[in-house]
């Protein structure tokens, strides 16, 4: 609903109306109905009510206050319908309403920053002027470079932590919740938590950790957590822990991956009651008892899933259950029931051969050109002998004990869980983990955030809390791109561009007008669960 103002020519006097559109069933257009409601004082400009309006007034005096819509003032045309997409998913998965509730004061401007980080993909906030002049958003007003240092460094750990819980509790005990940790470089020289640290990327730079927490089924993060760049991964399951059970989260069903494998960590896991999946390395003592008695069996036709084209069997073993008691000064012992997985996968084995053959190429080469790198120091001595003498001169002799030892465990790894026990839905489950990596791989690369470019603290909190908002948005649209089988068609960034081409016309004497929605349009909309645009 919007006010109109419009002059008689013959009488100078401007009459102003409620203006409220509707759609047109029979003639198939956009239509508005008028209401007056006064007329405008030329001298002070506030509206002077009509008799009649002024009785619905005193009707209206005594029910609560609602927000009007917005006056239109200019006459504007505005890119409309990637936004409206937005705004669709923001109602359906609760993060509008959450970040209202925890951010009262400024959630339009954190929306309106995360629409832009998702619809300019790569772009730095330099260019949010040019942008939001173009295009509708919650906030709908610029954030120039001062503005935006301020919003960073006004959201505060307070009201972080009181999204995650209520983002959470929308889904807790619904699905297993995937974890995992990644590493962000940094130039910064007075961030405290920038530290060395290792990373995939064998990246030389400084850099800050980052731990995500996905739901498997929704494919939605709902919780994060900056780590000091010198954190491994096994250290940060116990703080996990102790952060769910301050949110409140008490049956909770995780999925990690190896490098978060240690005993301290599974004794917490039971101590806590949450249910797990975790990877676990093929050398651990048990592991290699029941990997040798059921090596045979793990080629068996009867043991196959091709869905998965791998061989996998469970078996049910007893945890060796410690806590430490503090107050008794003593450690309580005991077994807990767990299913531990193994699987052997043809195509893993060629595919770890390969890798393999690659990775001792290096490891020589180096040995070869005196290069050697330091996250690879263990392993020259492992798989190479080099030897010195004056005759022969400098020889490397491979180990090949040792590499038959790594070759016989190609194409077989193995899950532990205290839950699931057929070897298949732990693997699918497991699976699932990838929505981490593409969460990250969206966080580092489409959302600009592979480089910090924040000196402060409080702005890095900021804007990290804002690019995660952003993250929400983009996994709700890609989930649903990939359960309508859209990326077929369609890039992320096509869709998006489609849906972006629908406008909004707005003009003080006309109202609000919605723009050509064409057909395919339509589709989109429906195939990703989103009512077609209206006003």
């Amino acid at each position: 609903m919007a006010i109109v103002y419009q002059k008689n020519k013959k009488t100078e006097i401007t009459y102003v109306y409620q203006n409220e559109p509707y759609w047109d069933k029979e003639k198939q257009q956009s239509r508005a109905k008028r209401t007056l409601i006064g007329k405008l004082d030329p001298e002070t400009g506030e509206i002077i009510p009509t008799r009649t309006y002024k009785k619905k007034d005193k009707k209206a005096a005594d029910m609560p206050l609602k927000r009007g819509p917005v006056p239109i003032t200019k006459i504007q045309r505005s890119f409309f319908g990637a936004s409206y997409l937005l705004d669709q998913i923001g109602a359906m998965t609760g993060v509008k309403e959450d970040l209202k509730f925890c951010f009262p004061e400024n959630y339009k401007q954190i929306l309106s920053v995360a629409y832009y980080l998702i619809l300019e993909e790569n772009n730095s906030l330099s260019r949010f002027s040019h942008w939001q002049r173009l295009h509708i958003h919650p906030y709908g007003d610029d954030l120039p470079s001062q503005r935006s240092s301020e919003l960073f460094q006004s959201i505060d750990e307070e009201g972080r932590m009181a999204f995650f819980e209520k983002q959470g509790k929308r889904r807790i005990e619904k699905e297993y919740w995937a974890f995992d940790i990644t590493s962000i470089s940094s130039y910064s020289e007075t961030l405290c938590q920038v530290k060395k640290g290792r990373n995939k990327e064998h990246d030389h730079l400084p850099q800050i950790n980052l731990a995500l927490l996905f739901g498997e089924e929704s494919g939605l993060p709902f919780y994060y957590r900056k780590l000091p760049g010198n954190i491994t991964d096994v250290k940060t399951v116990k703080q996990l822990m102790a952060e769910f059970d301050v949110m409140g989260y008490k049956k909770v069903s995780v999925i990690l991956d190896r490098g978060f494998y240690s005993k301290e960590n599974i004794d917490l896991l039971y101590k806590n009651h949450q249910k797990f999946i975790i990877g676990v390395k093929l050398g651990l003592k048990y592991v290699k008892e029941v990997l040798e008695e059921e090596r045979k069996n793990l080629q068996l036709w009867s043991n196959l899933q091709t869905q998965f084209g791998a061989y996998g069997i469970c078996r049910t073993i007893e945890w060796e259950y410690e806590q430490q008691r503090p107050y008794k000064g003593d450690i309580l012992k005991s077994t807990r029931r767990a299913y531990l997985h193994v699987f052997y996968n043809p195509e893993k084995a060629a595919k770890d051969q390969a890798n393999m053959n690659d990775y001792l190429s290096a490891l020589y080469n180096d040995l070869a050109e005196g290069t050697k790198k330091e996250y690879r120091m263990k392993d020259y001595d492992r798989y190479f002998e080099v030897t010195t003498t004056p005759k022969r001169g400098r020889k490397i002799q491979p180990k090949e004990d040792a590499m038959r030892q790594t070759a016989r465990n190609y194409g077989y790894f193995a899950l532990l869980s205290n839950e699931v026990k057929n070897p298949f839905d732990a693997l699918s489950l497991y699976r699932s983990k990838d929505i981490v990596e593409k969460g990250f791989g969206n966080l580092k690369d489409r959302l600009n955030f592979r480089r910090m470019q924040t000196s402060s603290e409080l702005s890095l909190n900021g804007k990290l809390f804002i690019e995660f908002i952003a993250l929400i948005y983009l996994s709700y649209v890609k989930k649903k791109m990939q359960d309508a089988s859209l990326f077929e068609k369609w890039t992320l960034q096509g869709l998006l561009d489609e849906l972006d081409t629908i406008e909004r016309f707005e003009s003080p004497e006309h109202g609000r007008l919605l723009g050509e929605v064409t057909k395919k349009q339509e589709e989109i909309y429906k195939a990703l669960g989103v009512a077609l645009p209206s006003l």
